[in-house]
């Protein structure tokens, strides 16, 4: 196994993300379409935060009740994307290693990174990244 292998190796560089102005009704079809799980979040070209189609399933209601038609959109009407995010985030530059991601992931209990270089988002890096580098090493 590759002891140094930098996270840019690993890292999604083709990003989909969303505008902290959007509607979580858009955000929701981000991920519907993309099939991902985490966009990181913009405002004025920065990142300011990460949403995860975990913080959207949290809010709704659909899937736990029958016959509900309508709730999870006037629930995703009621708040902002900033209200649903995660503003607290922790970044990693393109050259961190992959091990040190993992120790992130481990310790930190998040599921995504963005990958910044100073203030430029380059990518994201997610725990799924993560496992299937280790099963590409076996």
């Amino acid at each position: 196994m590759k002891k140094r292998e930098p996270v840019s190796h690993i890292m999604t560089s083709h990003l989909h993300t969303v505008k902290e102005d959007d509607a979580l009704s858009d955000v929701v079809e981000v991920f519907r379409k993309y099939q991902i799980r985490h966009l990181p979040v913009t405002k004025g070209g920065k990142i300011t935060g990460i949403i995860s189609s975990t913080d959207i399933n949290r809010l709704t209601f659909g899937r736990l009740f029958d016959n509900q038609d309508g709730t999870d959109e006037v629930v995703l009407q009621m708040l902002k994307v900033p209200q649903v995010m995660t503003s607290k985030i922790r970044s990693v530059s393109p050259d961190t290693s992959i091990k040190e991601v993992a120790e992130i992931f481990a310790t930190e209990h998040f599921h995504a990174l963005p990958v910044t270089d100073g203030d430029k988002l380059k990518g994201i890096v997610t725990t799924t990244d993560v496992i299937k580098y280790l099963l590409e090493q076996y």
